[in-house]
């Protein structure tokens, strides 16, 4: 394999991965067909860009930002990088419309909806001028998002970090990669290393999206006590969230267990209670409910509050080792995985003893 002296990448010799990826790469128009999961108030221009110029595929955590922010979000990390990347856009936000349009405005070729099931009017508006892509936790709803409209879709499992559905990649995989040959898929949840990913691309994946490795990284702007966090934690650290309330639906968020999973508990009892006694909406109890958790992940990315605030990771924390370079760990991820395939595609003769080894053993 050869390094790229600009940006430390590999720059080719990965010809089975490659292989194996092509409809991935070719969709997203990058080297590698490893997006990056968009992490609120982390996958901003500095990480994103890092991560297209590396040969992977960034994407922008829109989040709860107004268009003006993400308008100007998006023209700085053009400024960065001339690669493909792409936006990732909640669909309970209420100006939802708006960032699309500032999407199309700004050239943007990829948008990633997340959150639910995507509003028609939105799909319509995105596929005029972008592709779209769209998170599914189950088989039901990937082919209705397919039918739907998305061009790809992203299976993201329990083990990934910050919302979460309620079933593994390791099953998800399995039911739906077999099922949708044709369909652009990328595998997403607790995915640390490249033999996992060579794994999943033998199943039929055309890709995969990694988040906590990427959120620990030298070019991510969080907090050097947020990234310290994440060196110390291991995979059994990176706990759901309970729901309290039945009548109160969260989606699980897969976090450091910490004081702000505790308070997060009581947050719910607090909701709940106002809920049941007339003084706030479903509607509202629930936004407020995402208002608590986006204001929680701040207090730990910015400011480093690693005991009150949301450490938001998933469980492939326990393969972060140390704060690495973004070309340092898509290098070494398609090492792992081409060098994975390798020994997958070596003859089985080759991997047993001689007869006369058998003999002289016995």
């Amino acid at each position: 394999m050869t390094i790229s002296a600009q940006t430390g990448s590999i720059a080719s010799g990965s010809p089975r991965l490659d292989a194996l990826t092509a409809r991935g790469r070719t969709f997203l128009g990058s080297r590698h067909a490893i997006m990056a999961g968009a992490m609120s108030w982390v996958s901003e221009r500095h990480l994103v860009s890092a991560i297209s110029n590396a040969g992977g595929f960034g994407v922008i955590a829109c989040g709860a930002m107004p268009p003006a922010l993400l308008e100007a979000e998006i023209a700085a990390t053009q400024a960065r990088t001339s690669k493909p990347f792409g936006v990732n856009l909640i669909t309970m936000h209420p100006q939802l419309m708006d960032l699309i349009a500032v999407c199309k405005v700004a050239g943007v070729t990829h948008v990633v909806l997340a959150g639910g099931i995507p509003p028609s009017p939105a799909v319509a508006a995105i596929t005029d001028f972008a592709k779209l892509v769209a998170f599914s936790p189950n088989f039901a709803l990937a082919r209705k998002l397919l039918r739907s409209g998305a061009d790809a879709l992203v299976i993201e499992g329990s083990e990934a970090g910050g919302h979460i559905g309620p079933v593994s990649l390791a099953v998800l995989a399995q039911e739906i990669l077999p099922a949708l040959p044709d369909a652009i898929i990328f595998a997403a949840g607790g995915i640390g290393r490249g033999e996992a990913i060579a794994a999943l691309v033998e199943m039929g994946a055309s890709g995969v999206q990694l988040g906590t490795r990427f959120a620990a990284s030298a070019e991510s702007i969080a907090h050097p006590a947020f990234k310290k966090a994440f060196v110390r934690a291991s995979a059994r650290d990176a706990v759901a969230s309970v729901q309290f309330d039945p009548r109160l639906p969260v989606i699980p968020v897969r976090a450091l267990k910490n004081g702000g999973t505790e308070a997060f508990m009581e947050k719910q009892r607090e909701v709940a209670g106002r809920l049941e006694a007339g003084l706030v909406a479903l509607p509202e109890a629930q936004l407020e409910i995402e208002h608590y958790w986006a204001g929680a992940l701040r207090r730990a990315v910015i400011d480093g509050d690693i005991e009150g605030g949301s450490l938001m990771a998933g469980q492939s924390v326990g393969m972060v080792t140390a704060e690495e370079p973004v070309a340092s760990i898509i290098d070494s991820l398609v090492l792992q995985a081409e060098s994975a395939l390798a020994r997958h595609a070596a003859p089985l003769e080759s991997a047993l003893p001689e007869p006369a080894s058998l003999e002289s053993a016995a």
